[in-house]
């Protein structure tokens, strides 16, 4: 059953961002993606790679890459109850042993007892992974002809390097680029984890040749590797609002907080390199000698910050309590917030989003998609 996306110069690539809960509304985008296509439609996305959060709609997307729709209804069923302990411990029992592991490292100086790991404790986030996500079924994908190739990345600790872990049947040829690499792999949920583990946040993944974290911090290209993996036209679904001013909060002399400068971090960390990356790929389209390669990108039409803000009281109180103490509350706390909201009433105003935001640009997308 040959995928009709596996043609040269026709494969469609899909690049999906991290952004911790803001990636709800990556699940909305593509909700609203299958309600453009018949039923039982095998994905339109011969190409499909993800970072941190993206990462795991990439890993679902190309575990049912035969059943486009089935496998967003997966996606989504997740999305739309989750809660925070479903992601990481944040109950008072858990925060308070945190607190007291890093008081005890803080006093004895690390000799007696050692810094913790993380600031949180995510194996709950493995559980979940664990019995939503059947990674021999990619193999199974990529089989059938529903996928050409798959693509997870993360960043290497070690050597500074952004990698991409990928797997496909065709001759895809490992790359190697300025701190940036493609290594053949069969994917794991330990690639996947990788890829999730935000700096300080959790705890890094060992991987075969070191440890790694969240595929954001080094990607420098985000679209290089849907190009490397043949994609011929990449929609890139972020969760940032490139392209439109964000909402100014009231000038202030006043010192930011930690809350307010890890936000702050968190934006850089997700959203400044697409829009650079698309740009050099219009310079690159400039050469009549290369293949063109068409992008579209969607980001959502309304701040996710401001969404976050009239959730705010769905999260534990001890993560509330954890926000405050460190200067994230009021307006300059909802940027951080909007990172850590993985309650299902953000989650869900947040798919509904997403399926509004393509049902408005239906047209475009499906001349973009479905050629």
């Amino acid at each position: 059953m040959p995928s009709p996306n596996s043609s040269e110069g026709s494969r469609c690539g899909l690049v999906l961002m991290g952004g911790g809960a803001r990636a709800a509304y990556q699940v909305g985008v593509l909700k609203g993606i299958a309600e453009q296509l018949p039923r039982g439609a095998r994905s339109p996305f011969a190409v499909v790679t993800g970072t941190s959060a993206g990462a795991v709609s990439a890993v679902a997307l190309a575990a049912d890459a035969m059943n486009f729709r089935r496998a967003v209804r997966s996606i989504e069923g997740v999305w739309r109850e989750f809660h925070v302990d479903q992601v990481f411990r944040a109950d008072s029992a858990s925060m308070l042993r945190s607190g007291l592991h890093w008081l005890a490292a803080l006093v004895t100086g690390g000799t007696v007892v050692q810094a913790p790991h993380a600031l949180f404790d995510n194996k709950p986030l493995w559980e979940l992974l664990r019995r939503h996500l059947d990674f021999r079924h990619i193999r199974r994908s990529l089989k059938q002809g529903g996928l050409h190739a798959v693509g997870i990345s993360a960043t290497g600790y070690a050597n500074a390097e952004s990698v991409t872990y990928f797997d496909s049947f065709a001759r895809i040829e490992p790359w190697r680029r300025a701190y940036r690499r493609g290594v053949r792999a069969e994917l794991s949920l330990e690639h996947l984890m990788a890829s999730l583990a935000l700096p300080f946040i959790f705890q890094p993944v060992r991987l075969a040749d070191g440890y790694y974290g969240d595929g954001a911090m080094r990607q420098t290209s985000p679209l290089g590797p849907a190009f490397h993996l043949g994609a011929q036209r990449i929609l890139v679904i972020g969760v940032g609002g490139a392209g439109r001013p964000l909402t100014a909060l009231p000038p202030t002399l006043r010192e930011p907080s930690y809350g307010q400068m890890f936000g702050f971090l968190l934006d850089s960390l997700f959203m400044d390199h697409v829009e650079a990356d698309i740009e050099r790929i219009a310079l690159y389209n400039e050469n009549l000698d290369r293949s063109h390669i068409d992008t579209l990108i969607f980001n959502p039409s309304a701040d996710l910050t401001e969404i976050a803000r009239r959730h705010s009281a769905e999260l534990p109180r001890t993560l509330r309590i954890l926000m405050r103490i460190i200067g994230a509350k009021g307006d300059a706390g909802t940027q951080l917030l909007s990172y850590l909201m993985f309650e299902r009433g953000f989650t869900r105003e947040l798919i509904a989003l997403g399926v509004r935001d393509v049902r408005a640009r239906a047209a475009e997308l499906r001349a973009f998609v479905v050629r």
